[in-house]
């Protein structure tokens, strides 16, 4: 215990006085600063979600910007945290503002002096997701040479760039393509959506290998890639035959390296270049596929039905989809997609639908006989009573079979008429969800919501149980 310490401030006076000395508080010692990392840790935490459906990312989008407007404002510190997190996700909506973009990034670099570190100049070393699909889906024709332009001139600043999404109407150049292939940092990209691609521009003769196959070259760890086509004319396919022999194959197919490649989309193309190499790929990661069906054009014109076989093997979701244009042509899907993919836990059929076979040859007898699949979702446009009736054979062979969807119906809101209910296509749901019920599966409309009647059933049991 400390001892109590006296002070004698007048010791030759007839009557000293002694002062007891009371010790003061300590001071209190200062934090110690968190690393702008934390920081960033911290705010990332706070303003960005994972969980964001389509109808909240824009105005999800435009909070995060202003918070981070707001953050700038705070302190010196905040801004320097808080600038990098405001140009890690650029959504541009006008073609003036991908100008400014450019102009301010092109300032930026070269100002940028050979003194520094790193060897990128901010702020375009910070974006990481560029997002020009609201741009592009209003552009005009007339704007196309500008943009792919601009285009040439931005993607060499922009090297840690993982994600970028355009508009599937709209044509990226040669040039483009180029600038994006040929600059550092291609190895960062991890998705590409809304390409938009045509392979008697980008897989002509003259230039050699096709242009975004060589982009997919330098992209190994590429995650997503959704691709379409320009679809294929009914109404001429002999011209169209013609034109699948004029994109010769080469010789020696060079596989691409994409072992990291989960999700693969590829709308509105029966045969190309593109599809040719990746066929020829081992995509050992891949789980996902989108696909327009073409299994009634023969080979080499069509190439879906290959590609399905090749690579059903490891897939879990199959989404077969023809996309809406007019007048709207569907093509037959393959009859025996159980059989090349047997670990499907979603798929989605199209119109025609098909009739589903079950065949699975034994090694030792040789004798064919059906087997258990893990299907659990299973997708169709529109109830019909043809399907019912493949369906009803399949049902013993999809035991885990827990949910079919109708994509393209939405059930009637609730308080209308039993009347109106049981008319149409309806009605037709209605009979599904009845004889659907009875084997414990649920019928789901394009919302993936179920029908009224059921949720009312459900309040009233719950109500019953409470009382």
């Amino acid at each position: 215990m400390c001892e109590a310490v006296l002070l004698y401030p007048r010791p030759l006076a007839r009557y000293p006085g002694r002062l007891l000395l009371l010790p003061l508080l300590p001071h209190r010692p200062s934090l110690k600063p968190l690393p702008s990392e934390i920081w960033s840790r911290i705010f990332v935490q706070a303003l960005f979600e994972d969980d964001q459906d389509t109808q909240s990312h824009n105005a999800h989008n435009n909070f995060i910007r202003r918070s981070c407007l707001s953050l700038m404002l705070v302190c010196k510190g905040f801004k320097e945290v808080a600038m990098p997190l405001l140009y890690s996700n650029v959504c541009l909506h006008s073609v003036n503002s991908l100008q400014k973009f450019t102009a301010h990034l092109h300032s930026a670099d070269r100002m940028w002096d050979s003194i520094r570190r790193i060897p990128y100049s901010t702020p375009g070393r910070w974006v990481q997701v560029l997002d020009l699909s609201a741009l592009l889906a209003e552009l005009d024709s007339s704007a196309y040479y500008a943009v792919n332009a601009l285009l040439t001139q931005l993607f060499p600043l922009l090297p840690f760039l993982a994600k970028l999404t355009l508009y599937p109407g709209f044509l990226l150049s040669c040039r483009a393509l180029a600038s994006l292939t040929h600059r550092d940092g291609s190895s960062n990209i991890r998705a590409l959506s809304g390409i938009y691609y045509d392979p008697f521009i980008y897989s002509a003769v003259a230039t050699g290998e096709d242009h975004f196959v060589q982009l997919l070259r330098v992209c190994v760890n590429l995650e997503l890639l959704e691709v379409t086509g320009i679809g294929l004319d009914d109404t001429d396919l002999e011209s169209h035959f013609d034109d699948a022999e004029s994109l010769k194959t080469p010789d020696i197919i060079v596989p691409l390296y994409l072992p990291h490649l989960r999700s693969l989309t590829l709308l509105s193309m029966p045969s190309s270049l593109l599809m040719y190499v990746l066929l020829h790929s081992p995509l050992p990661r891949l789980r996902t596929l989108s696909l327009t069906p073409y299994d009634d054009i023969p080979f080499p014109a069509s190439l879906s039905s290959v590609f399905l076989e090749t690579h059903g093997q490891h897939l879990r979701n199959i989404f077969l989809f023809t996309p809406k244009s007019w007048p709207t042509r569907y093509h037959s899907s393959p009859s025996t997609i159980l059989n090349t993919s047997p670990h499907l836990r979603h798929l989605s059929l199209e119109y025609p639908l098909p009739a589903l076979t079950l065949t699975f040859q034994t090694p030792l007898t040789g004798v064919s006989s059906p087997c258990i699949f893990p299907l659990q979702i299973l997708s169709i446009p529109r109830p019909s009573s043809d399907f019912w009736v493949t369906l009803e054979r399949l049902l013993p062979f999809l035991p885990s079979l827990q949910t079919i969807r109708m994509r393209d119906v939405q059930w009637l809101r609730h308080g209308m008429t039993s009347r109106a209910q049981e008319a149409g296509i309806q009605g037709e749901m209605m009979e599904w969800d009845r004889r659907l019920t009875r084997r414990g599966i649920r019928l789901l409309d394009r919302n993936w919501k179920e029908s009224q009647v059921h949720e009312c059933g459900i309040f009233k049991l719950s109500e019953l149980a409470v009382f």
